[in-house]
């Protein structure tokens, strides 16, 4: 086993020729559901695809992702194995909350189970997470593989139980250790994309509270560390000035500048994010090419699912276009 990123970039490489093309989401985008599993067949998800169902695209969906993405911290060894953990530890935090939210929304095992998606844990845990009865008890499960995120969530379940506030806390507790983390590596586009994460957050956070009247709490909702969302702006954005995103109009957020609600807001930060993982491949010799096939894999596992619930609903198009493409 090699800690070097070469080897690791290597092997990327030959798995990005592999990312199904804007072509594909093209044409799915048109198809009813029996001929969207049809061409999954044919494509690299047919050999994850074991029936004809919603469930069935969903498990393959989520199947292929741990087998194309969850596999490569053990090629390598050292830094290169350090950062892409760190990566894939993201989507660890998803699943958490995933599961807490499905808990309080009353979601069967199964639904909450199929919203799961790749990381560093492995896939045979999920059921023994989904099934415990309370943050307090998921925090032991995942204690068990001594994971950065049973601390967090011990400490967060005696001190909040509503959604928000608790997502909010493991986002705190979790990026502070991935910050240190990353920085103890010294790999600036690895930090450089975990910073711009962090603004990316703070602004959907932001527009968040001042739906749900939470602005005087905002300062208790900033997530420190990054670089172009200072607490000022998050703030005017808690209070409903969501015409405070054109301070961001010159940078790399300036996409999202003329957003005016959080649903457009979202697409936008999810575009301009996978932008920035992309401009992260030019790190050839560190862990830019896998910041930027983690993060595309996730995206396309998202829009499969996307297609696929379309398709079965028999939707119109127009309805999840614009979830499905950044143009």
């Amino acid at each position: 086993m090699t800690d070097d990123f070469a080897y690791l970039n290597a092997r990327i490489r030959a798995r990005h020729s592999q990312l199904l093309p804007e072509g594909f989401f093209r044409e799915a985008l048109r198809l009813n559901f029996s001929e969207l599993v049809k061409v999954l067949e044919e494509s690299i998800y047919g050999p994850d695809l074991t029936g004809e169902s919603l469930s069935d695209v969903d498990r393959a969906a989520t199947v292929h992702l741990d087998r194309t993405v969850a596999d490569l911290p053990r090629m390598v060894s050292g830094e290169a194995r350090e950062a892409v953990n760190l990566l894939l530890m993201q989507a660890d935090l998803a699943n958490v909350k995933t599961i807490l939210r499905g808990k309080s929304g009353g979601w069967t095992a199964e639904e909450i189970t199929e919203r799961l998606v790749g990381g560093t844990l492995p896939r045979g845990l999920y059921s023994t997470m989904v099934e415990a009865p309370d943050p307090a008890s998921l925090a032991q499960v995942l204690s068990l593989l001594a994971h950065p995120i049973a601390t967090v969530l011990r400490e967060v379940s005696k001190t909040s139980h509503e959604s928000m506030q608790m997502e909010v806390l493991l986002d705190h507790g979790f990026y502070e250790e991935l910050l240190r983390r990353t920085r103890e590596l010294d790999q600036p586009y690895l930090t450089d994309f975990i910073l711009f994460e962090i603004d990316a957050s703070n602004l959907s956070t932001g527009v968040k509270l001042s739906s749900i009247g939470f602005e005087g709490l905002a300062e208790r909702f900033f997530l420190k560390g990054g670089r172009l969302v200072s607490l000022p702006l998050f703030q005017r954005l808690a209070g409903g000035e969501v015409s405070a995103l054109q301070e961001l109009s010159d940078s790399d957020f300036g996409p999202v500048a003329e957003a005016r609600d959080l649903v457009t807001l979202e697409r936008s930060l999810r575009c301009v994010v996978l932008a920035k993982a992309r401009a992260q491949s030019k790190d050839v010799l560190g862990p830019g090419l896998a910041i930027d096939y983690i993060r595309r894999k996730e995206w396309e596992s998202s829009r499969i699912r996307l297609l696929a619930r379309r398709a079965y609903y028999n939707l119109p198009a127009a309805s999840v276009e614009q979830e499905v493409f950044c143009e």
